[in-house]
């Protein structure tokens, strides 16, 4: 991943305190007596110096002190959780002027685990959108997982992206097989420009001979289509090119 980020404004990052309450007394609940006093340890030692070094050697720590497992309902697993709640109490002891660069700073340190925590967690942390370049400049990556954090299963980036940004981002998870059903805000995204890169990506993977993307479809707002890109979908369909779950989203052939 290129860590060449542009230098980011010096503003307070507001964050959502019922989400990350919430998740506190979630991760608390799943601690055994061991995990919990490391926890209890690991909150102290950030709380008497929450300098970006402390926070990173705490997160990298996580591993060895906590079992890993999912916590059921979450999406989340008990380390990344404890990674991204550190991250969140390192950021609330830091003067309002520095939160920013102080987040940007621990995604740059953080190997692709501790950066999949802060990207699932970047909802909680940002709400007005401020560490937007951070997660642009994320996205380039070529690691599924870390791109899987940043795009599926957050409002992150239907909030703040841009209509360009986001098909982009679409676009990508197709292309590496993601489940973009669990894009968030993709149908309130749906437009004619998003018709045509969709049935571009379509033309490109059928030409390549290589399998349609299973989520396809649901990037396409089939109302929108022009008679046009409705025939050539029908003649597809009618020549087998297309995959069986497609029939469901055509609209019947025009008489």
């Amino acid at each position: 991943m290129n860590t060449d980020l542009k230098p980011q404004p010096s503003a307070a990052l507001d964050m959502r305190q019922d989400c990350l309450d919430a998740q506190r007394q979630l991760l608390t609940q799943q601690l055994d007596d061991n995990e919990r006093h490391w926890w209890r340890q690991a909150l102290e030692q950030l709380a008497q110096g929450a300098d970006a070094s402390t926070a990173a050697l705490l997160s990298s720590q996580c591993k060895r002190h906590l079992k890993e497992r999912a916590l059921p309902g979450s999406g989340w697993s008990l380390v990344q959780l404890a990674r991204a709640l550190l991250l969140a109490q390192a950021l609330e002891q830091q003067p309002a002027s520095e939160q920013l660069s102080v987040l940007r700073q621990l995604f740059l340190w953080g190997d692709d685990q501790e950066k999949i925590a802060t990207l699932k967690a970047l909802d909680w942390l940002d709400r007005q959108g401020l560490g937007l370049e951070l997660a642009l400049q994320a996205g380039r990556t070529s690691n599924s997982q870390v791109f899987a954090a940043l795009a599926l299963d957050t409002p992150y980036p239907a909030r703040h992206y841009s209509e360009r940004a986001f098909h982009q981002l679409l676009l990508k998870a197709l292309g590496m097989g993601l489940d973009v059903r669990r894009l968030q805000g993709l149908a309130q995204r749906h437009s004619v420009s998003l018709n045509q890169l969709a049935l571009d990506l379509l033309d490109e993977q059928l030409a390549a001979g290589r399998p349609v993307s299973p989520g396809l479809p649901l990037a396409i707002a089939f109302e929108l289509l022009s008679p046009a890109q409705r025939q050539r979908l029908q003649g597809l369909s009618q020549q087998q090119r297309l995959p069986d779950e497609w029939r469901e989203h055509l609209p019947p052939p025009v008489s």
